[in-house]
């Protein structure tokens, strides 16, 4: 049975809601306020929460505005329930992040379709979406009951980039969302002297540049094609149209950028604390990981010596001396360049 919380001021508005609802079948929270509404919202874990607007203590946009700093509170579909109709109040709640406005008055069966839609919404978006490129290709199919994602990349402008061709320099102004479409491409950063630090490696399917126009700011890092790559561009403000209009779809590009910056956290402290070995070993795991699902290890990893030595945060004479104990102790092969795995257990047991 969902759970919903109803935050209303008006006793009898409050009743009303209440009764309607439980005779649907749903069990109902009540807060008075909004910060009681908070506190039970925190509390409870309600699967749908309606909230009005004009209450004391705390109005609904400010209790919208603190649920939304709540990672757990980000997928529950919020509804605004007010007599403010004017059409600048309705865009306002929903640029705020609301999924629904409801006015005053209102019937019941308008309150149930409006519960009903945005729960089985809810549903499918929290259904098995990892926080990664497929878990966001599955968000953009469901989001609208159509293909997003083709909508966002079909009919696009698409670039090809050659192998050591930089997509985007650091200091440069977002214009793109970028979706490869074939070959792979590397962010990185570089320090005073100018010695590189992969951030992270992108291949067939995935997005990137999402960071810089999620921030709105300027790059922060450099794009550099490590293999032949066709990009399709996704002009800024198609993506802003698509963020504006669906807050879910914002919100799981939010989640890949958490989910990529806990990699570079985890990452960076294997450089700063990791033996050579260690270093290496997981920067062929990494590679391994990246590359496995669109069958790249069938070739070896073949991106350059320079490449995974910047991964790793090594020297590249480093890097080739120890590559060649790992091929002493039969870990990897060494074929024409590219390098294949033998032993991923092997490597495992090193960085661990």
């Amino acid at each position: 049975m969902p759970t919903i919380l109803v935050i209303e001021d008006s006793p009898d508005v409050l009743a009303n809601i209440t009764e309607i609802l439980e005779l649907d079948n749903y069990e109902v929270l009540n807060a008075k306020d909004g910060l009681e509404g908070i506190r039970v919202a925190t509390e409870k874990k309600p699967d749908l929460i309606i909230c009005d607007i004009c209450m004391p203590l705390l109005d609904g946009y400010g209790v919208l505005h603190m649920l939304q700093k709540r990672e757990e509170a980000w997928s529950t579909p919020f509804i605004f329930l007010s007599a403010m109709s004017a059409k600048s109040e309705i865009r306002k709640g929903m640029e705020l992040g609301a999924d629904d406005y409801i006015v005053k008055p209102f019937d019941s069966l308008e309150l149930l379709n409006a519960v009903e839609i945005r729960l089985k919404k809810s549903k499918k978006l929290r259904s098995a979406f990892s926080p990664d490129i497929s878990g966001l290709r599955s968000l953009l199919t469901v989001a609208n009951g159509t293909s997003l994602l083709e909508e966002l990349r079909e009919g696009r402008n698409t670039n090809t980039y050659k192998k050591k061709q930089l997509v985007w320099s650091m200091g440069n102004h977002p214009t793109y969302l970028y979706f490869i479409q074939k070959g792979r491409i590397k962010t990185s950063l570089h320090n005073d002297e100018g010695k590189e630090i992969i951030t992270r490696v992108y291949g067939p399917g995935e997005f990137l540049g999402y960071k810089a126009l999620l921030e709105n700011k300027v790059y922060d890092d450099e794009a550099e094609a490590i293999e032949p790559a066709e990009v399709a561009l996704i002009p800024r403000n198609d993506f802003e149209s698509l963020a504006y209009s669906n807050m879910d779809v914002v919100r799981k590009f939010i989640q890949l950028l958490t989910a990529n910056l806990s990699e570079n956290q985890h990452h960076l402290l294997g450089m700063a604390y990791n033996s050579l070995r260690k270093r290496v070993a997981d920067a062929l795991l990494y590679l391994h990981h990246r590359c496995a699902n669109e069958g790249g290890l069938a070739t070896g990893l073949d991106i350059g010596r320079d490449n995974i030595a910047a991964i790793a945060g090594v020297a590249k004479e480093s890097l080739i001396r120890t590559l060649g104990d790992f091929r002493d102790e039969n870990s990897i092969e060494i074929r024409n360049g590219a390098i294949f795995i033998k032993d991923v257990r092997k490597l495992e047991r090193m960085v661990n």
